[in-house]
């Protein structure tokens, strides 16, 4: 069940997604300045999918992963977002390309999977775990939801450690990024609350922790740009026979 003081962050975060999908893309490339595309190229590539590997896409948004993972197995691969207004840029995505019968979109919460124990082969999360109301319990359902062997998978924004770059990130991610999402989208507080939801993120370091607490074993972490973001892969024990 979900802690009722999660519901507050819930509701607002909700809320920001619903008025930010519109431009969600166009500030994608912007805060990043493109270089999402070749996180999620090299994650694609370590996670090695093979034909028929399914897979469910947490905080999905506008499905550019779900529809990467459909393409490289082929399917059946579920997306998973609670705003309705990104899930349907997500399906008009979907529809786009063919990918109908290979993507199933599900309007849900992170927080608590509508899914039985040891369903899909992958569990992925990009740029949403930062988001919710506990990492923690999102990364356990993660686990649980996933096949002995398989493996839960989180693309991120981190906390660059090295200076003077550290300094120039945080400026750039404080100041300049709300004034790019007021001037481009039309949303200052939105995109002013998204540096904020770093903050008390777990760098890295501790993140892997938590996948291990989480029972997940042979944990994978790789920096990206500085560690301005980073890759997380473990992999769900298999049980005793």
């Amino acid at each position: 069940m979900n802690n009722p003081s999660s519901k507050p962050k819930e509701e607002f975060v909700h809320s920001v997604f619903q008025s930010v999908a519109p431009k969600y893309d166009l500030m994608n490339d912007i805060i990043s300045f493109g270089r999402h595309r070749a996180w999620r190229k090299f994650t694609m590539n370590k996670m090695n999918m093979a034909p028929g590997d399914t897979a469910i896409d947490l905080c999905c948004g506008t499905c550019d992963w779900t529809i990467s993972m459909a393409e490289a197995s082929g399917g059946p691969i579920t997306g998973l977002d609670f705003s309705e207004n990104m899930l349907k840029i997500g399906r008009r995505k979907v529809e786009e390309r063919g990918l109908d019968r290979s993507i199933r979109l599900v309007q849900g919460n992170a927080m608590d999977l509508p899914f039985e124990d040891d369903t899909f082969h992958f569990a992925t999360i990009g740029f949403g775990l930062r988001n919710v109301p506990d990492p923690r319990q999102v990364l356990a359902e993660m686990t649980r939801v996933v096949k002995p062997g398989g493996k839960v998978v989180c693309l991120e924004l981190s906390k660059p450690t090295w200076q003077p770059f550290k300094g120039l990130y945080y400026f750039y991610f404080r100041y300049l990024m709300p004034m790019l999402g007021k001037l481009i989208a039309k949303r200052y507080s939105q995109y002013k609350w998204l540096p904020e939801s770093l903050i008390q993120f777990p760098g890295r370091k501790e993140l892997a922790g938590i996948y291990t607490e989480v029972g997940l074993s042979n944990v994978e972490v790789y920096p990206f740009f500085g560690g301005i973001a980073a890759l997380h892969i473990g992999t769900k024990e298999k049980q005793d026979v």
